[in-house]
């Protein structure tokens, strides 16, 4: 009989807790939920003075497309200029320098925010081939063969400069082979979703070369 008054007590006070509960239709539970870990949090605040501690130093301001937080986030820089050689194109020089920049470890305190870059060392700038449209930028590799991030961070660096791309739209960017290039696109689904591929353009077919007037004997 106590064994049994007990159980009925017990029951009595778990409805009584339950009853005391808005009535939403959500039940009350004790038991532990593994929500995971807590998720990383980084500033992504560009460092006050970053571009200024290239003071002294010769080059392009820029605006440099580095990763923090899964996003792309613009970081303004003082790009060098690389040495220029006899016969280099301007826009080679220009897009040589932005990728070099992409390729530089951020700062201790832009890591420190939460910056990364995923642009590979090794990778060059080479110059547009002939029947290129204008702005056309040539890449030692195929563009569609660099991992998504480092493209994104490429073409969407590339967009921001006024020396590479006319305005707003899309880049032109090709192998170093013959293929033809494409235009590549920086949208803000690119910028919030850096590891998705860039839009692909269409292919840009070669300018054709005038045919030579025949000459007048």
């Amino acid at each position: 009989m106590k064994r049994r008054s007990a159980a009925a007590g017990v029951a009595a006070l778990s409805l009584f807790a339950l009853g005391a509960l808005p009535g939403c239709g959500i039940r009350a539970t004790t038991v532990p939920v593994d929500v995971g870990a807590a998720p990383s949090r980084v500033s992504c605040k560009n460092p006050e003075g970053t571009a200024a501690g290239t003071s002294g130093v010769q080059g392009i301001r820029a605006t440099v497309e580095l990763v923090c937080g899964g996003q792309l986030v613009g970081v303004q820089r003082v790009v060098p200029m690389p040495e220029k050689k006899p016969s280099t194109d301007a826009l080679v020089l220009i897009g040589q320098a932005l990728l070099e920049a992409l390729q530089r470890q951020p700062s201790a305190q832009e890591q420190e925010a939460g910056f990364t870059t995923e642009v590979p060392d090794g990778l060059t700038v080479a110059a547009p081939r002939p029947g290129d449209p204008a702005g056309t930028v040539r890449l030692s590799r195929k563009p569609e063969d660099l991992a998504p991030v480092a493209l994104s961070q490429l073409v969407c660096t590339l967009s921001e400069s006024e020396a590479v791309s006319a305005g707003p739209g899309p880049v032109v960017l090709g192998g170093p082979d013959a293929d033809p290039p494409r235009k590549w696109e920086c949208t803000d689904a690119v910028r919030s979703r850096p590891e998705s591929v860039p839009t692909l353009g269409d292919v840009v077919r070669p300018t054709p070369t005038p045919a030579a007037s025949p000459s007048r004997s």
